[in-house]
């Protein structure tokens, strides 16, 4: 069976930089299902106009059309029953609070440091769509948001201080292996490390080992 997955993509095809396919991908991976990816750009929507929305990542399965990283990680956990649960020793229960907090705090930590440089990074014929929505959404242009990105620097140090507290206790956010919960939180990690132009994360950083051990387990 043929899968595709259409994955966010900068202007150079290779930087594929969303954390919500970086979840798809993964859970993908973990259910040791083989796949294609397709780069795909913000303004491109009516190339995934089939799956009745605008947004990535969409996955084909066959005849089946999933989109949204939270409904792709349900069906893949319903139809591949045989293989590895994808939320491990950690319940969807649990899975879910995760999810609320790298999307509440995590998420805007980082954006507002990375925006300005995944704009550098997009294809031109994105750059005034995302200019538009990300400007709007925080109320300053990419260039004032690039001017001030020092000062946030901070508040995703502290953001991060309970999963490195994790991390220091157990190999995985779900323990002894990752799972989706694992999945959710690299996506966003694995956005800043990049796009970014400068470190987020020193070399020694335990976040930065996860991370390494993360995608090793999958041999991406």
């Amino acid at each position: 069976m043929s899968r595709i997955l259409y994955d966010l993509a900068g202007e150079d095809d290779a930087l594929r930089f969303s954390p919500y396919c970086w979840r798809a991908k993964l859970a993908l991976a973990h259910k040791n299902l083989s796949f294609e990816t397709l780069p795909w750009r913000f303004t491109e929507k009516d190339v995934i106009a089939f799956s009745g929305q605008g947004k990535v990542p969409v996955l084909v399965d066959g005849e089946n059309t999933v989109s949204d990283s939270q409904g792709i990680a349900e069906y893949l956990e319903t139809a591949y029953p045989n293989e590895a649960s994808l939320f491990g020793e950690a319940p969807a229960a649990l899975t879910q609070f995760i999810k609320s907090w790298t999307e509440d705090v995590l998420h805007r930590a980082l954006a507002r440091i990375i925006v300005p440089d995944v704009f550098a990074r997009l294809h031109p014929k994105d750059k005034a769509y995302f200019r538009e929505t990300r400007e709007k959404a925080f109320g300053a242009t990419i260039e004032a948001l690039a001017a001030d990105r020092a000062a946030h620097v901070p508040a995703l140090q502290a953001a991060l201080t309970p999963l490195r507290s994790t991390l220091k206790a157990q190999p995985f956010i779900a323990g002894a292996a990752p799972a989706y919960a694992d999945h959710i939180v690299f996506g966003a990690l694995q956005w800043g490390r990049l796009v970014s132009y400068t470190p987020l994360l020193a070399e020694d950083d335990p976040i930065v080992h996860w991370m390494d051990a993360v995608l090793g387990t999958y041999g991406l």
